[in-house]
């Protein structure tokens, strides 16, 4: 969608003093956040949200997910690699967090292309809206009715998504955030456009799904959804660029961006973000 036709209530209306403040009490409060995630990227997102502050936990099972999830700051549920028990504590956690007034983070992985996952994500959003939905372009438009992308990988632009987007935080009440080469995200009446991160960003497995545990972490801090959102994304994206500067290729790339991380001062990340 080119941004001249997005709807005249939309306009960006997140200070970066506001996702510095994010930023600061994510460091002190040192969130809980309960990672119902893919077992290919479980200990890279753990050190994203050591390296940042928060207290990761990775529990999968039915039995415990409830009760972790009434306790955590935050919940991210990553559809990645779900499986059949995965996805019952997935159900699990997200009675259990909304019940308690626990936000929980959807990442829709490969929706769309995969019937049985898409079935899940739907069925997941209509028993408890989550506070947001965070996935690649091709990812959002699966779920407003779309055919979803190249397995993970997204076949459109998060511009081309906005309609999809809004349509979805309408709905369910919820931010929906696209990611990209400028992530665009919305609640429905505001959009905000983040034109910040690396190339490298995508050559690391885990970025993007540590990105949904970013969202979970800021939005045990802050109430406002959107906020929460830019915050984690500012914060993945700015470090990006900081990490890029002294890595040779994707595989340094990985450990600095833990230490980009890590480093990341909040007045540092509110003068970085390059919002549209």
């Amino acid at each position: 969608m080119d941004p001249a036709s997005v709807p005249a209530e939309h306009g960006t209306a997140v200070s970066r003093e506001a996702v510095g403040d994010v930023i600061a009490s994510l460091r002190t409060a040192a969130p809980l956040v309960h990672c119902l995630t893919n077992v290919v990227v479980s200990q890279f997102t753990a050190n994203v949200l050591l390296a940042v502050g928060a207290a990761p936990a990775m529990v999968h099972s039915a039995e415990e997910a409830g009760a972790l999830a009434r306790v955590a700051g935050g919940v991210l549920v990553n559809l990645g690699t779900v499986t059949s028990v995965t996805a019952e504590a997935m159900r699990v956690a997200v009675k259990e967090a909304a019940g308690a007034g626990r936000p929980w983070v959807l990442d829709p992985v490969a929706v769309g292309p995969l019937p049985w996952r898409t079935g899940l994500a739907h069925e997941l959003l209509e028993s408890a809206p989550p506070a947001v939905v965070r996935g690649n372009a091709s990812e959002i438009l699966a779920l407003d009715g779309g055919t979803g992308g190249r397995g993970v990988d997204s076949t459109d632009v998060p511009e081309a998504a906005l309609a999809a987007a809004d349509a979805l935080a309408r709905r369910y009440g919820c931010v929906v955030a696209v990611s990209g080469p400028v992530d665009v995200l919305t609640d429905g009446t505001r959009v905000v456009r983040l034109a910040n991160g690396h190339p490298l960003l995508p050559l690391v497995t885990g970025t993007g799904c540590s990105l949904g545990a970013l969202v979970a972490a800021c939005t045990a801090v802050t109430d406002d959804a959107l906020l929460a959102a830019t915050a984690a994304t500012g914060l993945l994206t700015v470090a990006a660029e900081d990490a890029a500067i002294r890595s040779a290729g994707p595989g340094t790339f990985a450990v600095a961006l833990i230490d980009a991380l890590h480093q990341l001062a909040p007045d540092r990340l509110a003068e970085g973000l390059n919002l549209r």
